[in-house]
């Protein structure tokens, strides 16, 4: 996929989903396409090249955090958003700033996992369907048959049904008679709503705190897998309906069929190679500590996030991983701070600098209707479940442009977020009454919308609070 995206059709996909930005829509382009370059350079070199990070500088609400969302969703990248604020230095009680690039390998291990249970799903159902039909139909089990011991204390999985003496009798021959009816009726769906009691994997084993010796680190660890064979697998028992035990045995058989080792070591060179991870607020820790305060650590945090940033190993429960190619994305509004107010060394690892501008009346109109999730198109798709058709005239959204970009001006700026707020009020009472008197179609035009809106706008402390 990334090597048919040109930094032109990167913005052209940006497009179908955020309004104006080009600049910084040119800037990760450029960085998710030096990617692929580097990708086609010989070993020796492509081991010299490191991703140039992006600083966002922009208000709240103009698409610094969707631009890098649908950039990874866009090559089926692993991203991970975190928020600068939340890292503590190390030395105080709270998050290090290694967690997120433990968090990024544990998503990256994660989408790994999916597509190798995906590439075997045919598998597995046809695997889930013989289970289920040992279930309603068990085979006979041989007579003198020693059961397992670890059975008895375990309650472990015993397959086979009631002992049976004789395998070519009548009732062996009824019994597959009848089983091949069942797997018929199976494969053509007719026992969907039918119970059934299953047996899984009781995945809910009991986790231990680990304190890191730098800091303390919430880092769950199954006694199962500290333990390893030497313990059997915990079953517990489900009455389902045979749709829901179909669903659950195939993603058991799914787990089965694939290499958990494969999918590990697959997902850190994902994460090493292509994982991007985007840091939120970092204008909120820029600035020199004071001798006082509650922001004591600030450029305490900026310092350990320095050499994550410029490449290093981290250590995470599936081994070392290295952060020198993954790309970090940085924003901030930087309203009181400054980009010069980082510390020089952090400055430096983030070279491209892209200015977020804040959003126009008319990117506001753009937004509600243009992108391929647009707002009103949300809208209305949730009003359609309780069948009413809601349309929104041309001057409508116009005046709900208008009105954000009025509200946002006279206080606080929060950018595309405020359509939301408006729109809620707007339809307000068509949402609480849905349903309640049948079919409807509502024509929503500029005299409702200002309807709904006037003695809020209109009273500057009501709207502080509502708006």
């Amino acid at each position: 996929m990334l090597q048919e995206l040109r930094p032109r059709q990167i913005v052209a996909e940006l497009d179908k989903y955020i309004i104006a930005q080009e600049e910084a829509k040119r800037a990760v382009a450029v960085a998710l396409r030096n990617r692929y370059r580097r990708s086609r350079l010989d070993p020796e070199v492509r081991e010299e090249i490191m991703p140039k990070n992006i600083l966002m500088i922009g208000p709240t609400g103009v698409g610094k955090t969707e631009i890098a969302r649908r950039l990874a969703k866009l090559v089926n990248a692993p991203m991970v958003k975190v928020e600068a604020t939340k890292f503590t230095e190390v030395g105080y009680v709270g998050r290090d700033v290694d967690a997120m690039i433990r968090e990024l390998v544990e998503t990256a291990i994660r989408m790994a996992k999916t597509e190798r249970m995906a590439a075997v799903e045919d598998k597995a159902q046809e695997l889930a369907e013989v289970r289920l039909l040992d279930l309603l139909a068990p085979l006979p089990k041989k007579r003198g048959a020693a059961p397992n011991p670890f059975g008895l204390l375990f309650g472990l999985r015993e397959n086979g049904g009631q002992e049976m003496e004789d395998t070519d009798s009548d009732a062996f021959t009824e019994l597959k008679l009848r089983r091949e009816q069942l797997r018929q009726r199976l494969s053509s769906r007719e026992m969907e709503d039918e119970l059934v009691e299953i047996e899984v994997e009781d995945n809910s084993a009991p986790m231990l705190e680990v304190f890191s010796g730098a800091g303390v680190e919430e880092m769950g660890i199954n006694l199962q897998e500290v333990l390893g064979s030497m313990l059997p697998k915990r079953i517990k028992k489900r009455r389902v309906t045979v749709a829901a035990g179909r669903r659950l045995l195939a993603q058991e058989e799914a787990q089965k069929l694939i290499d958990m080792d494969e999918v590990v070591t697959e997902g850190i060179e994902r994460a090493e190679q292509l994982g991007i991870v985007f840091i939120d607020e970092i204008d909120k820790i820029a600035g020199r500590e004071s001798s006082s305060g509650p922001d004591v650590s600030r450029e305490g945090v900026q310092r350990d996030i320095l050499p994550i940033v410029e490449g290093s190993t981290v250590m995470t429960k599936y081994g070392p991983v290295t952060t020198d190619h993954m790309l970090f994305i940085a924003a901030g509004a930087f309203h009181v701070a400054k980009p010069s107010d980082l510390i020089p060394e952090l400055q430096g690892r983030f070279p491209i600098r892209v200015e977020l501008k804040s959003l126009t009346e008319e990117d506001f109109r753009r937004i509600l209707t243009q992108p391929q999730n647009a707002i009103i198109k949300q809208y209305t798709a949730l009003l359609e479940t309780e069948s009413i058709k809601v349309e929104f005239t041309d001057d409508a959204i116009d005046e709900v442009a208008k009105t954000a970009t009025y509200v946002n001006q006279e206080m606080e700026n929060i950018g595309a977020r405020r359509l939301h707020t408006i729109l809620e009020k707007v339809l307000e009472d068509i949402s609480f009454t849905a349903g309640e008197n049948g079919p409807q179609k509502v024509m929503i035009d500029a005299d409702y919308v200002k309807h709904q809106l006037e003695d809020i706008v209109r009273n500057r402390d009501l709207s502080q609070y509502i708006l």
